[in-house]
Order: structure tokens, then C-alpha cells, then sequence
């Protein structure tokens, strides 16, 4: 019964719940309230009638000393008895009117034997058989005589019923008051709270399956108060958290995408190429001497540009799984000396592209990759040539800071698209979309070179100089892969 009932306790609403525990705790204050207010009337009430039993017995006290009698000093519905004591035991004197005594005296009796030996006046509270609850005092008049007188209690048990009945009535009414009202009230501030809930509902029922998914439910209800101020506050920054995760896995997804494509469409080309070329020696005229060395070396360039092509897809993997393998080769080297080596290797292969290495320090020994290094101060030389008329000047040169060195190369060409510079570093991107593939790559030179930078703690960035193309590499003083 009770596991029930504290099952269908918490399957209430929160204000419910709310309303409910306030009307509890206020049934408890109510309880004690009126408890304390009707003790209180009581212990009053009672002091009262012990008072004024004590004024009456003072004034028959003196009465019965000098006439004998009780005339005139009698109370409606109150009891007389005097007693004369013999030899300690005290008689009941015959009442002046058969009404000042009760029917059964027994308990008159009983106080006045006790008055004998008492040093003071005795109060009691009986119930006389067929009158009711009385209040007695005893008191001695003179020597030898004790007078019992009683009060009745009707009044005062009258009294604090009518109090005890005013005060059900009454709490009950605030209390009903205070759960009707309080429920209202708790469910109006608790009204945001039921926004967010129906708002998490939605999200809920949101499809987020969608590539391009984002939720436009926002708990914008006001009120509340500054604590649910901050609960919407948070609920609305972990939706914005959200939103923006889903933006990032549906650019991700996207680049997935556009990437498997490029790779596929980039080893298809070369892969057609082999095929029709392995197709051709089904021919006679194929097999002569000249013509089968001629596709041949077709063949062997097809398969060497999906060489290269395939070690930068390997390359990428691996960098992007560096935590697991860090495809670097780490040693102390100078990056001066692989610059210069860089350097007169592009004069040698491209004379038609003037280079200037512009002066700088004599020697910056850093820890490093040389091998990866010098791979990316070529693709960064190269692009310079290929992306660029014939004379046009090439710079490049090598600074350094307290925490870090840098590479820049500069060309004097037409420079890059303003449309293009977000994406020069993404994989199979083409500044160039009609440039063969044959001359002008297949795109992943500058994702790599940025990459492999990252994996030596660095960075690979594009300048924003006015009639210019300028790569900065950076590379940290003491270079080592990050973990």
C-alpha cells in the first residue's frame, strides 16, 4: 500500500509534488499552532476559575466564621459542603439548602480528608458522577473546620471545543486556500521549466540524420526567476553547442564526400590510361619495336603519377592518425641549409622562374624531419613556378623569433582569388579548375605540406599581401610532434 502510494507520489507533476509538500509542511505548522493557542486558553481559562474559587472561599471563609452561614455568598451551579473535624476525621455538616451539595459527596469527602493533613489549600478536578466535571478547592475556615468548594468546568471545555472548532475550520480553509493558490502559482513560475521540457521534445522529435541538420527550436519563453534564468541561459548554449557540432560533422561529411570522389576520380583517370594503353598491345601495330617502347614509357608515367599519388593519399592517413603512428623521422637539423637546398634545386629546375633567398641568420638548428621539411619547402616552391607566368620572381627566406623560426615564399604573380584563398589548402582543391592534370596536380601538395607542419607543432599560412602570393611556414624553436 504504501510502495503504491509512493508510486503515485512521483509520477505527479513537479508542482503538484510542490503544492502538496507545502500543504503538509503547513498542516504541521497549523497542527502546532493550534495546539500551543488551545493549551494556552486552557491553562488560562483554568487559572481563572482557580482564582476566582479562591475570592469566593475567602468571602465564605469569613462568612461561616462569624455568622456560620454561607447566605448570599453562593455561585450558580456551584457546590458547598463544610466539614467539621472530630477527631480527624471530618464530618459533613447538614447544607443549608439540599442544592449546595451533589448527589454522590464521595469525592468532596475524599478532598476534605486530604484537606486534614495537608499544610495548604488542595486543588483537584473530577468528574461528579451525573453532574459533570467539576474543579475542587479545600481550604481550612478555622481550626476544626474545612470547606470543599466545587466549580463547574462545563464553560471552559465549552469554550476550547468552540476554539478547537474555529481553528479546524479555519486552518483548513488556508490550507485548502494555500494548495489551490500555491499549485497555481508554482505552475505558472514553473512554466519555463514545461517550455524547455516541450522544446526538448521537439529536438527529440527532430530529424538530426539530415547532412545539414540544425535545430531551430530555442527556449525564448521570459520569467522564472534568475535560477531558471540560468537553466535557459544553458539549455540555450548546449542547443548552440549542438548546432554547431551538427555544422561541423555536415562540413566534415561534406569534405568525406567531395574527397572520395576527387581520389577516385584522380586514380580513375590514370587507371583508364593503363587500361587502354595494356588494350593497344592486342594490336600487331602496338608490338613494333618503337611503338611498344613509346607506351611503355606511357604506362610507366601512368603508374609513377599513381605512385605519387597513392604515397600522398598513404601520407595524409597517417598524419591524420598520428596519435597512433607519427610518420616523422626526427632528428636535429638546420632548416638554413635544407632552404638553401631547396633553393638551388628549383633553380635547376625551373630556370625560368628567378629566386632570391633573401639573407637572414647563417644557421637555425631546430628538431625536425629534415626529410618532411625540405619536402614542403618544395611543393611551396613549385606551386610558386607552376601557378605563375615564366619571370616571375620567386623569394624565399628564413627568420627567426625567441619561440619560433619561419619560411617565407613569395611570388610576384597573379595572386590568389579572394573566392579561392578559403579552400588553397583542401584536399584535390584547384585554384585552376582547367589546368590539366598533367601539369597542374592533383591538388593535395598544400594539404600535405600543411599537415606535416602540424605534426612538427607548426603551421603552414597564406599571407594576405597586396600583388602577392605569400606561404609562411612556422615552425616552433624546439619542434616536437604534439600529443
Amino acid at each position: 500500500m504504501i510502495s503504491r502510494f509512493c508510486q503515485s507520489y512521483r509520477r505527479l507533476r513537479l508542482g503538484t509534488r510542490l503544492a502538496l509538500g507545502l500543504g503538509a509542511l503547513s498542516l504541521v505548522v497549523f497542527a502546532v499552532v493550534g495546539t500551543a493557542l488551545t493549551t494556552y486558553m486552557r491553562d488560562y481559562l483554568s487559572a481563572q476559575i482557580n482564582d476566582q474559587l479562591k475570592l469566593a472561599q475567602v468571602a465564605q471563609s469569613k462568612s461561616i466564621a462569624t455568622s456560620g452561614t454561607l447566605a448570599g455568598k453562593k455561585y450558580y451551579r456551584w457546590y458547598y459542603a463544610v466539614y467539621d473535624v472530630s477527631h480527624g476525621t471530618p464530618v459533613l455538616r447538614k447544607p443549608e439548602d439540599p442544592a449546595d451539595v451533589p448527589k454522590d459527596v464521595a469525592d468532596l469527602d475524599a478532598l476534605a480528608e486530604a484537606q486534614t493533613v495537608a499544610d495548604t489549600e488542595l486543588l483537584r478536578t473530577e468528574d461528579l458522577r451525573g453532574e459533570g466535571r467539576y474543579r475542587l478547592r479545600a481550604c481550612e475556615v478555622e481550626p476544626g473546620v474545612i470547606l470543599v468548594s466545587a466549580a463547574p468546568l462545563d464553560d471552559l471545555q465549552d469554550t476550547v471545543r468552540q476554539l478547537i472548532t474555529i481553528q479546524v475550520v479555519t486552518f483548513g480553509l488556508a490550507l485548502l486556500a494555500l494548495v489551490v493558490f500555491g499549485r497555481a502559482l508554482l505552475r505558472r513560475g514553473l512554466k519555463p521549466l514545461s517550455d524547455m521540457a516541450h522544446t526538448a521534445h521537439g529536438i527529440a522529435s527532430h530529424d538530426l540524420t539530415e547532412s545539414a541538420s540544425r535545430l531551430p527550436l530555442r527556449a525564448d519563453a521570459p520569467g522564472g526567476g534568475p535560477e531558471v534564468e540560468e537553466l535557459r541561459t544553458a539549455f540555450n548554449t548546449m542547443l548552440e553547442h549542438i548546432d554547431d557540432s551538427l555544422a561541423v560533422r555536415a562540413e566534415a561529411e561534406q569534405r568525406l564526400r567531395r574527397f572520395v570522389a576527387d581520389a577516385s576520380h584522380e586514380l580513375r583517370t590514370p587507371l583508364m590510361s593503363v587500361r587502354g594503353y595494356a588494350d593497344l598491345f592486342q594490336y600487331a601495330a602496338a608490338n613494333a619495336p618503337e611503338e611498344r617502347d613509346k607506351h611503355l614509357a606511357r604506362l610507366r608515367a601512368e603508374a609513377a603519377r599513381m605512385g605519387v599519388l597513392l604515397d600522398d593519399l598513404l601520407l595524409l592517413a597517417r598524419l591524420d592518425a598520428a596519435e597512433v603512428e607519427t610518420p616523422l623521422r626526427m632528428e636535429n637539423a638546420d632548416l638554413v641549409e635544407l632552404v638553401e637546398q631547396a633553393a638551388d634545386a628549383f633553380r635547376a629546375s625551373h630556370p625560368g622562374h628567378p629566386l632570391t633567398v633573401t639573407p637572414g641568420p647563417t644557421s637555425v638548428r631546430l628538431r625536425m624531419d629534415p626529410h618532411r621539411i625540405r619536402q614542403v619547402l618544395d611543393n611551396l616552391l613549385t606551386n610558386a613556378a607552376v601557378h605563375t607566368p615564366a619571370g616571375t620572381p620567386v623569394s624565399i627566406g628564413v627568420t627567426v623569433s625567441p619561440d619560433t623560426a619561419r619560411v617565407q615564399v613569395t611570388d610576384q604573380g597573379p595572386g590568389i582569388p579572394p573566392g579561392d584563398r578559403a579552400r588553397v589548402f583542401d584536399r584535390f582543391y584547384r585554384v585552376d579548375k582547367a589546368r590539366s592534370r598533367d601539369h597542374g596536380g592533383s591538388g593535395l601538395g598544400l594539404s600535405v605540406a600543411r599537415s606535416l607542419l602540424r605534426a612538427h607543432g607548426g603551421a603552414l599560412e597564406l599571407g594576405d599581401s597586396e600583388g602577392a602570393t605569400v606561404f609562411t611556414v612556422t615552425l616552433p624553436s624546439t619542434s616536437t610532434p604534439p600529443r
